[in-house]
């Protein structure tokens, strides 16, 4: 190769790499947006006039708006490329997260978080869209677990420097400086993303595509998966995103910034765990076996969480009127990393399906991480109202390991 092929090809990397961390800076406001409430709820609710619990059901619009936004951004990719999407997307970011910080009451929340969940449905997708089209199979392995550890940084700014931010501004502030990051982002979209042609690779209408995902879905091999995917996620999301807060505030008696602190210890538990995870699967190599049992661990740490609350077992075999908040600390720290075992699902799809649908089959398994994360955002708002925050923990863990259940039913010992 030519010292000017070598110089050009060099450009190119460094031109892709620039394009690959804007779009991922935008997966980042993604999951800050998605992490504002857990530690502003009381606030949030308070300012409504409403009760935390109906609160936290209504932060379930923005899950069902991303997990039924996601395949006809997906189109959309197909039909009008990378760059114009994300632009479109981020526009729409900026003025989700303007009504958010507007809002003056349930409804107008709700609005907000609609036109946020749709906004950000395709924040993941954008990078990993563009990386799949230029990057070697190799390469773009590497690539998709950097562009997650960009976008979970997003969860750590919403930890501690968003607890900081609530007590000295208020809990719209969050909302504020997003809206103005999505704008630093688009800009950075602008200047650095390729507009590549549009590759029409599926003609077919969006409701035709989500019809064929829900049939994949459902058949029987990947059944399993589907079924844990519904609880996997879920309980991440729910618990750092909504519960873990009020948790540690309202039973531990923690300060706004010490949960914060608590929380932005799980979050880099849950950026390293899925590295941790890629190279035990590799070197063990009985994925379903480590997906099976990570997901029963979490399950076994966050029934132990609970039942360390105020006259619950935990606390009472250890003579305390309630665990200390460092037991908590543990225990966030081992489920974020029992609970990164969630990517190997996807790994496990690939296997299960022929390649022409694979496509479609990571759709599946896609759609139902955040449609799961929208139902039990919902349900544990319920269950909250009803029971407390204890039974909260306790329902999230019963369900993964119905969860687990319903996976190791589904998939046999050569998957």
């Amino acid at each position: 190769m030519s010292v000017v092929a070598r110089e050009e090809a060099g450009h190119g990397t460094r031109a892709l790499i620039f394009a690959l961390v804007a779009l991922a800076c935008g997966h980042m406001l993604s999951t800050l947006l998605r992490t504002i409430p857990a530690l502003s709820l009381d606030l949030m609710a308070a300012d409504f006039r409403i009760e935390p619990q109906v609160l936290a059901s209504l932060t379930s619009v923005y899950h069902f708006a991303f997990a039924a936004s996601q395949i006809p951004v997906g189109a959309a990719m197909d039909r009008f490329g990378v760059r114009p999407v994300s632009l479109s997307l981020l526009a729409g970011t900026v003025i989700g997260a303007i009504a958010s910080g507007f809002a003056t009451g349930p409804a107008s929340f709700a609005f907000g978080q609609l036109l946020l969940g749709i906004a950000t449905s395709g924040m993941l997708m954008c990078p990993m869209t563009l990386a799949a089209k230029q990057l070697s199979a190799a390469r773009f392995g590497l690539w998709s677990g950097a562009i997650l550890s960009i976008g979970n940084i997003g969860m750590l700014l919403s930890a501690s420097p968003l607890a900081f931010v609530v007590d000295a501004y208020g809990w719209r502030a969050g909302f504020w400086i997003a809206a103005a990051g999505g704008i630093a982002v688009a800009l950075a979209v602008f200047a650095l993303v390729p507009n590549q042609p549009a590759e029409h690779k599926d003609d077919s209408s969006p409701l035709s595509q989500m019809i064929e995902v829900l049939r994949l879905g459902l058949s029987r091999p990947l059944r399993g998966l589907i079924a844990l995917a519904l609880v996997s996620l879920a309980t991440s999301l729910v618990l750092r995103g909504l519960w873990g807060g009020p948790w540690l505030m309202q039973v531990k008696g923690l300060t706004r910034v010490e949960a914060g602190n608590q929380l932005g210890a799980y979050t880099l538990a849950m950026i390293a765990g899925p590295l941790c995870m890629g190279m035990i699967d590799r070197r063990v190599g009985r994925r379903r076996e480590l997906v099976a049992g990570a997901h029963a661990v979490a399950a076994l740490l966050v029934l132990l969480m609970a039942l360390g609350a105020p006259h619950y077992a935990v606390a009472w075999l250890f003579g305390v009127p309630v665990m200390p908040p460092q037991y908590d600390l543990t225990l966030f720290v081992l489920i974020g990393l029992a609970s990164s075992a969630q990517p190997l699902l996807f790994g496990m799809c690939r296997q299960l399906v022929d390649a022409q649908v694979a496509g479609k089959a990571l759709a599946a398994v896609n759609l139902a991480f955040f449609l799961g994360t929208a139902l039990m955002q919902s349900l544990t708002g319920a269950v909250a109202a009803f029971a407390g925050l204890p039974a909260v923990l306790l329902f999230m863990a019963a369900a993964l390991l119905v969860g687990v259940m319903i996976f190791l039913t589904y998939t046999s010992s050569h998957s």
